[in-house]
């Protein structure tokens, strides 16, 4: 018995040694990933009502490739070792990148509400819960469904204390429905699929395809007007640093390294927290039954994310 005691002690240093050996911003980047992307559905709306939504999409893009050029010019990082594997990559640009940014967009300039877009994405972390036993092998307790229903519960207590929700276009539901599905199915075959590829690769094949796809159907549907004041300048830097080279790097990296499920169910925070953010940058308010939503989606992505305990 006392050498079972001992092997068992083993094991669980081991797996304490192995948690001291993460980065550091490796262990900050559920926080950080949160406040970048968060803060962006505000920045967005900014941005939006200086230019049309594909227009900032294509331009948000084309930015990036500009940073990131020069940058694999002079670092030369390693290319992917086949064209499926560059494929595979591309494939997570296009459904993250064009269908899941590109739609919402298109669902906002529609009519659709910020409440009403959210609640349909607030979805995903149980879509990606069902998927993943199929997809990526991960199964879930029953503490960690319950912490998904918390979440959801959560977050829709959020936007409805917001009174977000009304009456809302139907085709533009549609498309969030669609974009839903384009972020779960990105979200599951970059787990199933990807392999650590340097970041500044994959994301020189993500936003090559995002620009692709965006800029003709932008300059083919849209006039591509832009009002260059400073509070767009402003918005631009930060969806194209803050939100597409920092948030989508560290959503990539927490992917390959932690159970898909545990990382959707970030995805609970959002709504509250970008509700938090539009209560300075827009003026919009956080009444009492948001502030318990957040407050109760904050618990549920807790006990999703807590690791079940060595035995």
């Amino acid at each position: 018995m006392s050498r079972l005691r001992l092997a068992q002690t083993g094991v669980a240093q081991d797996g304490a040694a192995m948690q001291s050996t993460r980065p550091l911003w490796l262990i900050l980047a559920p926080v950080i990933f949160l406040i970048l992307w968060s803060a962006g559905f505000a920045v967005a709306k900014i941005a939006v009502a200086h230019a049309a939504p594909l227009t900032i999409l294509a331009l948000r893009y084309s930015l990036v490739l500009v940073l990131l050029i020069p940058v694999a010019l002079v670092m030369r990082p390693p290319l992917p070792k086949s064209w499926r594997a560059a494929g595979d990559v591309a494939l997570v640009g296009f459904l993250i990148q064009v269908v899941y940014f590109g739609l919402c967009y298109v669902a906002f300039k529609l009519g659709v509400s910020a409440g009403g877009v959210a609640i349909i994405v607030c979805l995903q972390p149980i879509l990606v819960a069902l998927a993943a036993p199929w997809t990526v092998g991960e199964r879930l307790g029953r503490k960690a469904w319950t912490g998904l229903a918390l979440g959801l519960a959560g977050s829709v207590m959020v936007i409805l204390g917001r009174s977000a929700v009304a009456a809302e276009n139907t085709l533009g539901l549609v498309l969030t429905f669609v974009a839903l599905l384009g972020i779960t199915g990105g979200t599951l075959y970059e787990k199933r699929f990807g392999v650590s590829h340097h970041p500044v690769t994959s994301n020189l094949i993500q936003y090559a395809v995002g620009a692709a796809c965006t800029l003709p159907v932008a300059l083919a549907t849209e006039s591509m007007a832009i009002n260059w004041d400073a509070e767009f300048l402003w918005a631009m830097a930060y969806l194209v640093i803050g939100n597409s080279l920092l948030a989508m790097t560290l959503l990539l990296a927490m992917i390959r390294v932690g159970e898909v499920a545990r990382v959707s169910a970030l995805f609970y925070l959002v709504p509250a927290l970008s509700a938090l953010f539009a209560w300075p940058l827009l003026g919009e308010a956080m009444p009492p039954l948001s502030w318990a939503g957040m407050a109760l989606a904050a618990f549920g992505v807790a006990l999703v994310s807590r690791k079940a305990r060595a035995r």
